[in-house]
């Protein structure tokens, strides 16, 4: 009888657990310090992030909102998170007390905020005059008002002018069609160049629009009668009409908390595809904060009905699910390795928005948003993603995806027609500089095409790619030990000259970096770059030195180079694989020390809880890989090296009914080193294990503790 108790007791504590991830959310988690990250309501990959937007008023408020700034400009249906360039902030109300105001002064201590649900109570000369909630589903957002008694009649202006940072309008409409009807369309210029944004937004009683600026600003008006104003409002790239479609189909009830429910359950069935175990609720609360920052984008950017706005403008019918804000530069390295673990039912649809777009646009994505290819970053950083699909086996049609790889590869833009000429970049003919950055990014990529190419047999394009990947040779300096810019004539810059600390914003040679960061951005070939060196020894050495050099960055340094360890930049992605190279020479407990650093330093509980940008998930999802104790490396193909995991033990739902777990014995934070390992139950060495390993479900145990083992560093054993 006891035993049955016990187990019945058990089963309702995991019940418990398993309803409650969200608990452990701290959506306010990086917007402070250089975050960026969006604050508000959403639904995971949701098309609407509904939440609050500021007047922008410098680079940190380029997902519309900083913790250090207290005026509000309006609600508005979709914002970005974690980005370097601001847009959005489209169709935004805001509740004011007279006609002539265009701002609100919020206090913070007067926020609330969860996944999927934001409020705020707002004041006018310290009277209380609303108290605002939102949430959203993936097409739609839900406001509710609660006004004061005191006030007679609502007010709320709704913007169609303001937008983020770089954005403006170009063409808008806003029309009353009923008592409890508006709808319309903002038309604007940003970073995306030619954005669609169609609304319909429906009260739950009459209400009256007057326009103040023609159709940029109106003003709506409704008597106050004592209950809450409910507002829904269906957002479409495609039409107005699609925009009402989205509305009916997603949210056609009244009910604000089942809608807010709602969005919970869907963040809690998400997040629980990670089971973490820890005492530590600090640690479990900056885990599910990054696990959900991993699933603001990419964003679903199809109607209902299957229609959306495809990158040559034009609308095209689909019968998958499309994508967008696609940050590719920032998001191949480690946000779409990981979705490709635990979102594994969505990575068809990802392959199929990437094939698509190529179809429309003739080369893969960029960083894709809204239906626009921006051209932001350097490199094809599309194809590692769509690679990384292929060689795991997802259901993606080979042929097609290689023709769209090998087309991107050899267009004639974005210095490749220089890298087809002479075999690299050379800086004095690339007049948008950054030609080093450019190469071995390109390289890396070109890698990525051979592996597809080897994999269909298409024996030509492997043997061009694979001579091509090697290009990144060409950048290095052998008597320097730096990847360096080199002319058309075949000479480095004048060494005289040469500052390998310098990150002056879009130098010469780098991107938001220096000689020191770039100088490893090898993923694909680690190998081939310490033969570069001339030894493991001699490459270990100039490893080690990269975590310890420190030095002026210059007066013009870009603010993405941060979260310096030494010149290690955990603040900007072209840093994030670097530690774990030390598996590739055989000294997994370097790397182990130095994952633990970042993880315990440069992640917080806190406002400024991130060392960087948070890059649309990338920032987050470093993270969530190491701290389970995995990394995918390279840039395509699944082998994730075993790191130093933070937890002592994680479940990873892999699909299918089936679970990955990683366990770690012994472990606490002296423990750090791996001791030994066995994968279900047999004797493990190597120093990483497969992606197919993973997801056919098991268990990894890793014994932990305190000095550093022979594990992993026999050569057999390592990457």
């Amino acid at each position: 009888m006891r035993n049955w108790l016990f187990t019945v007791f058990m089963i309702l504590c995991c019940s418990i657990n398993a309803a409650n991830y969200t608990d452990y959310v701290n959506p306010t988690i990086g917007t402070g310090g250089h975050g960026h990250v969006f604050l508000g309501a959403n639904v995971p990959f949701g098309y609407v992030q509904l939440g609050p937007t500021e007047h922008t008023r410098g680079w940190d408020w380029c997902s519309g909102y900083h913790t250090s700034d207290s005026v509000l400009i309006g609600f508005g249906h979709q914002h970005l998170s974690g980005t370097g360039i601001g847009d959005l902030g489209d169709v935004a109300l805001l509740p004011v007390t007279n006609r002539d105001q265009r701002e609100v002064v919020f206090k913070h201590d007067d926020e609330t905020v969860r996944p999927g649900y934001y409020a705020v109570k707002l004041h006018d000369a310290g009277r209380y005059y609303v108290n605002v909630e939102l949430t959203a589903t993936q097409r739609t957002g839900m406001h509710r008002y609660t006004f004061a008694s005191s006030i007679d009649t609502a007010l709320l202006l709704l913007d169609l002018g303001q937008g983020i940072g770089w954005d403006s309008p170009k063409e808008v409409q806003m029309r009353q069609l009923s008592p409890r009807l508006i709808i319309g369309y903002r038309h604007s210029m940003g970073w995306a160049r030619r954005q669609r944004d169609f609304f319909a937004m429906e009260f739950s009683r009459d209400v009256k629009l007057e326009k103040l600026d023609q159709d940029t600003l109106g003003l709506i008006m409704v008597p106050n009668i004592g209950e809450p104003l409910l507002v829904k409002t269906g957002l479409s790239a495609v039409s107005a009409e699609n925009a009402l479609l989205n509305l009916v189909s997603e949210n056609p009830e009244w009910n604000f908390d089942k809608v807010a429910d709602a969005a919970n359950e869907a963040w809690n069935r998400e997040l629980s595809k990670v089971a973490v175990s820890s005492d530590n609720e600090d640690d479990r609360t900056v885990f599910y904060t990054a696990l959900y920052h991993t699933m603001v984008a990419p964003s679903v950017f199809c109607d209902v009905n299957g229609e959306y706005r495809g990158a040559d403008g034009e609308v095209h019918q689909g019968d998958f699910t499309n994508y967008t804000t696609l940050s590719l530069w920032d998001t191949y390295r480690a946000a779409h390795p990981l979705q490709t673990l635990i979102h594994r039912e969505k990575q068809q649809d990802i392959a199929q928005t990437f094939l698509h777009i190529f179809e429309q646009q003739g080369k893969l994505p960029v960083w894709h948003l809204m239906g626009n290819e921006t051209d932001c970053m350097v490199g094809n950083p599309g194809v590692p993603v769509l690679a990384d699909l292929v060689l795991k086996g997802f259901d993606v049609d080979t042929a097609a995806a290689l023709t769209a790889m090998v087309t991107s590869a050899m267009l004639d833009e974005r210095s490749m027609g220089l890298l087809k000429q002479y075999g690299y970049i050379p800086y004095d003919l690339e007049p948008d500089k950054e030609t080093v950055a450019r190469g071995l990014e390109y390289a890396l990529a070109d890698w990525c095409i051979a592996q597809v190419a080897k994999a269909a047999g298409n024996q030509d394009n492997f043997n061009y790619f694979n001579d091509r990947c090697k290009s990144y040779r060409h950048y290095f300096d052998k008597n320097l030990k730096f990847m360096r810019g080199k002319d058309s004539k075949g000479n480095f810059r004048d060494a005289k000259e040469f500052d390998p600390l310098s990150t002056k914003h879009r130098n010469d040679d780098y991107c938001e970096g220096n000689a020191w960061q770039y100088t490893w951005l090898v993923p694909h070939d680690v190998h081939g770059l310490v033969d570069l060196f001339g030894s493991e020894k001699a490459f270990i050495a100039k490893l080690d030195s990269l975590f310890i050099i420190e030095g002026d960055l210059g007066e013009d340094a870009s603010p993405d180079v941060s979260g310096l360890i030494g010149q290690y930049a955990h603040g900007n992605e072209p840093s994030h694989h670097i530690i774990y190279m030390y598996h590739y020479v055989g000294q997994p407990w370097k790397a182990a020390s130095l994952i633990r650093r970042v993880l315990r330093e440069l992640y917080h509980n806190d406002l400024d809880g991130l060392s960087g940008n948070e890059d649309v998930g990338q920032m987050s999802a470093w993270y969530v890989l190491s701290s389970i104790g995995l990394y995918q490396e390279e840039p395509a193909g699944g082998k994730y090296i075993i790191g130093s995991p933070l937890f002592n033990e994680v479940a990873i739902n892999v699909g299918d009914g089936k679970t990955f777990t990683v366990k770690a014995i012994n472990n606490n934070d002296q423990n750090i080193y791996i001791q030994s390992a066995r994968l279900n139950g047999k004797r493990y060495d190597k120093s990483y294990i497969d992606y197919s390993d993973i997801i056919a479900g098991g268990a990894l145990e890793l014994v932990m503790g305190p000095k550093p083992s022979k594990w992993g560093t026999a050569k057999k054993n390592r990457p």
